[in-house]
């Protein structure tokens, strides 16, 4: 089996003010002075990544965007391309959360776009891929993130090999439930299976995470599964202790 280094990346959705970052992040690096048991980065709204830069800077925090455009520059007002982002210290992207395909119509395909976009453009993109309560119950997890993802490995499996994977069923972000670790490491086997099927040395090395209302109380479990390298941590994110106490739990 490779060996695979942990990854916590928190997203913080539409949240957020000057204040409250400041006083997040300086706790957070507080509580993560000296850490290096695994990769951490947070993921900000775009108007905060300047400042979410400068006040990382220096430190094992990566800093990470939540969307980014699939073309590179024209006539797309409010879009930011991946250039943009990578002058402000941007690392990593988030492309195709749920909440861009379910609220913003991203398809499968535009998710590939940006995918691509943002490797193109020298940052590393956190696929999310995951199913909702209604697929699940009828029985279709496989075949709805089996799409998601081939969508992505069409344009080839090393390309997909220089991202991140999130695994997160809909139906457990922000509502408190949790996939059971045997539900979740399922899923994270499918994935790497998956994968496999087109390149098993890049599969072997594909960090998968798992983002569904990930919390100090489950982290541990869950990123004992043998196929879970960490977590796209949500709500979590936003208070100093749990976003820390789950970093210090996948080292």
């Amino acid at each position: 089996m490779a060996s695979r280094r942990k990854f916590v990346a928190g997203n913080w959705k539409m949240n957020g003010s000057l204040a409250a970052n400041g006083e997040l992040l300086g706790g957070l690096l507080s509580q993560l002075a000296g850490f290096d048991g695994a990769d951490v980065a947070v993921c900000a709204p775009a108007l905060y990544l300047a400042q979410v830069g400068e006040l990382v800077k220096g430190s094992k925090i990566a800093v990470g965007a939540q969307n980014a455009s699939e073309y590179a520059s024209g006539a797309y007002t409010g879009e930011v391309s991946c250039a943009m982002l990578k002058e402000f210290g941007v690392r990593y992207v988030i492309v195709g959360h749920s909440e861009r395909r379910a609220l913003f119509g991203e398809s499968n395909a535009q998710v590939a776009a940006k995918f691509a976009a943002v490797l193109a453009g020298g940052l590393v993109p956190i696929l999310c891929v995951g199913e909702t309560l209604a697929e699940r119950e009828a029985g279709a997890t496989e075949s709805v993130v089996a799409g998601q993802l081939d969508a992505v490995l069409a344009l080839g499996a090393d390309k997909l090999g220089a991202g991140v994977v999130a695994y997160e069923p809909v139906w457990a972000i922000g509502t408190g439930k949790t996939a059971s670790t045997e539900q979740a490491q399922a899923v994270h086997a499918f994935i790497r299976a998956r994968v496999a099927k087109s390149n098993a040395q890049v599969a072997a090395k594909l960090q998968i995470l798992y983002g569904g209302s990930v919390k100090a109380a489950n982290a541990q479990a869950l990123f004992a599964c043998a196929d879970i390298d960490g977590g796209l941590v949500g709500g979590a994110s936003l208070q100093v202790q749990e976003f820390a106490a789950i970093c210090k739990a996948a080292a």
